[in-house]
Formats: structure tokens, C-alpha cells, sequence
């Protein structure tokens, strides 16, 4: 498979506990981001109070089942997940629980584009 450019490649930091912002902008974006081809590459990362959500709430965890099955890749920051317990729920999802900073960092040096939610 042909890597995709950076600059057709954009990370969507989710931070925010609420789940309109998760349902009705995050989610939203990201999903058809990756569905209507308007970037290459989506990859959603849970950092901070978001990891909790995506682990307790029921219709949070079925809409990022639903990503992953449609092509987003979904990353959580271990040190958040670990911090509320709830890396073993995130794992259980198929999201990949990593230490971000690092990566992340790359990432923007790297050229991709960045949201913030």
C-alpha cells in the first residue's frame, strides 16, 4: 500500500469529556473525513478527560467501533488512559493505547495538519 503524504494526513486531538463535542464535532469530522476521502490519512487521537468517555459511554465506544471499521485510526495517550483506568477498555476496542507526546511531536514536524476538539 502507498504511503500517503503529510500533507493529505491530519491528526484530530480529542480532548473535551463532552459528548456533543465527541458526537457533533470530533466524531463527526473525522468520520467523514476519512469516509468522503477529504484527507488520506485520519488518525484520532484520545488525550486527557476524553479517555474516560471513550471507555464508559456506550454510544462513544460504538461510534469509534464504527471508525476503526471505516479506516480511522484511533490512538489513545497511555499515560491519560492508565490515569483513569481505563486502558484495558480502550485496548478492548481495537484503539491502539500508546505515550503520544512524542509521536504527536513528529507528527506536526512532520507536516501533518492538526484539529483540536
Amino acid at each position: 500500500m502507498p504511503k500517503t503524504p503529510v500533507d493529505q494526513s491530519i491528526v484530530i486531538i480529542w480532548s473535551s469529556a463532552d459528548p456533543e463535542v465527541a458526537h457533533n464535532l470530533a466524531f463527526m469530522y473525522a468520520h467523514n473525513a476519512r469516509l468522503k476521502q477529504w484527507w488520506g490519512r485520519v488518525r484520532l487521537i484520545i488525550w486527557g478527560p476524553s479517555a474516560r468517555l471513550a471507555a464508559e459511554d456506550t454510544a462513544i465506544r460504538d461510534k469509534l467501533g464504527a471508525m476503526l471499521d471505516d479506516g480511522v485510526e484511533i490512538w489513545a495517550c497511555r499515560a491519560c488512559a492508565d490515569n483513569y483506568g481505563v486502558s484495558p477498555s480502550l485496548e478492548e476496542l481495537g484503539i491502539e493505547v500508546l505515550y503520544v507526546g512524542q509521536p504527536v511531536t513528529q507528527m506536526l514536524k512532520d507536516g501533518w495538519r492538526q484539529l483540536t476538539f
